[in-house]
């Protein structure tokens, strides 16, 4: 089913919306049906009051004339057919960030299917085998497309989701604006190399909110989503330690956040357990503080009303989500590999190898190619040969090192991981994820079962820098 957000804007420096959606029914699943949900989205121009009352409304691009695009709901276990249609004037496709599907279904032009053209339609068809928090996304020409609001929540509920008050869906965007609230031009070289595309209005569903209302004692599930171009956000919740229970969809060991900030780099996803200890008619602010306190900013507050606190009802810790389907890798027998991600403004690489020869990074900059991976740069975005090889079944170790002035989120199409290791020391809880935030001279270990055949994207979801060069081909057979 497809669900309407419903949203009520107020204005403030940063443009904010949250949504409630009512919380989700415990019914078991049949795991052995697999009840079709069909759904219809069209890509094509629409206007929105991104800004809110008493200011321009903005152009964008949406799917189904909505910013975010349809929340798009099912179950673990059933199928999800979406016919899309183009209604643009450029190809488009669409990918389903974080599922582990038919790599004919992952929507990457050239490498899994041609690109959807003005006025046709693809249908994408596949099983929702993981339960979780995910995205949908176009990956022709990204960063426009997405920058200008093509992109969508997917919720797969489990079959015993945790027991709360109710669920809240946060989609977290970052727009660039002018003063009559149009999207400004992309293209910028500037953004390509340097931390890409920031922009000056965070968003949560696509509209202007100030508060998040709330009642004192209630247990919220919130779904976080970071569909931005390039921000990372750091969210603070201060004094309401929420429990994380999944990260990029898949379960963790319930544990709290304490002092930490939640970071989400673009494309990652959190579900957090909050508990409202604030009191009647007070407030709890979240802020974003990822670049500093010099740039930190208030994205919203919980505001409580004036009924009285609900009583006790829930154990102090969540009960932890059943995990995932996924194949567990073998450390012991896992083949290794090394990523070393180059380039950029401030990276002091001076040229790299593209289309049989090296370059200096002056011709590389010529050609729209700033990052490069292994002293290797993409002739053709999507039409590389793969830059490593799997077998199937057979589980790998990545390591990769970051030789930039800049952080990358970097996504595996049609996979999951665990991140094993951060500059030689164990991770805690060695979370699956499908997007790792790889810093600034950091060293991560990722460990993964290739078990899911194809040519699949392994980029970084600063959409300007996967545009510019950073992305390869990972192939399994």
């Amino acid at each position: 089913m497809v669900e309407q957000l419903s949203t009520t804007s107020t204005r403030r420096r940063f443009l904010q919306t949250g949504v409630a959606v009512s919380a989700l029914g415990a019914a078991s699943i049949d795991m052995r049906s697999a009840v079709a949900v069909e759904i219809e989205l069209t890509a094509a121009e629409a206007t929105i009051p991104l800004v809110g009352e008493g200011h321009p409304a903005t152009d964008v691009w949406a799917f189904n004339d909505r910013v975010p695009g349809p929340v798009i709901r099912a179950r673990q276990g059933e199928r999800l057919n979406v016919a899309v249609t183009n209604g643009l004037s450029e190809p488009t496709t669409v990918h389903w960030h974080g599922l582990r599907i038919p790599v004919g279904m992952d929507g990457v032009p050239h490498l899994s299917q041609p690109p959807i053209k003005p006025g046709e339609t693809f249908t994408y068809d596949f099983e929702l085998k993981d339960a979780g928090t995910y995205w949908y996304h176009p990956h022709v020409n990204s960063s426009e497309q997405v920058g200008r609001g093509l992109h969508g929540a997917l919720i797969v509920e489990e079959a015993n989701p945790p027991e709360v008050d109710r669920e809240l869906l946060w989609v977290l965007d970052d727009w660039r604006l002018d003063q009559e609230a149009a999207i400004a031009p992309f293209g910028n070289m500037h953004d390509a190399s340097h931390n890409g595309r920031l922009g000056n209005s965070a968003t949560i569903n696509g509209a202007i909110r100030d508060v998040e209302p709330v009642r004192a004692g209630e247990r919220v599930r919130l779904r976080l989503i970071n569909v931005a171009n390039a921000r990372t956000f750091g969210l603070a919740f201060r004094d309401l330690d929420p429990w994380v229970i999944a990260l990029d969809g898949q379960p963790v060991e319930p544990h709290r956040l304490g002092e930490q900030a939640l970071t989400l780099g673009v494309g990652m996803r959190a579900d957090l357990i909050i508990d409202m200890v604030g009191k009647p008619e007070s407030e709890s602010v979240v802020i974003d503080g990822h670049y500093g306190a010099n740039f930190a900013y208030e994205l919203i507050r919980f505001s409580y009303d004036d009924a009285p606190s609900l009583p006790p009802r829930f154990d102090d810790r969540p009960v932890a989500l059943l995990p995932n389907p996924l194949a567990e890798p073998d450390i012991a027998s896992a083949k290794r590999h090394r990523l070393v991600f180059e380039g950029g403004a401030m990276g002091g690489m001076t040229g790299a190898m593209m289309g049989g020869r090296r370059m200096s990074m002056r011709e590389l900059a010529g050609k729209g190619r700033l990052w490069a991976i292994n002293g290797m740069v993409p002739e053709e975005i999507y039409r590389e040969p793969p830059m490593l090889t799997a077998a199937r079944d057979s589980s790998q170790i990545i390591e990769l090192v970051n030789r930039t002035a800049f952080e990358h989120p970097l996504h595996l199409h049609g996979h999951s991981f665990r991140v094993i290791k951060r500059d030689g020391r164990d991770e805690p809880y060695q979370p699956f994820r499908d997007t790792v935030l790889l810093g600034v001279d950091e060293t991560i270990e990722v460990a993964f079962v290739a078990d899911n055949p194809g040519k699949w994207m392994f980029h970084c979801h600063v959409l300007e820098h996967q545009g510019s060069g950073m992305m390869g081909v990972i192939e399994v057979l």
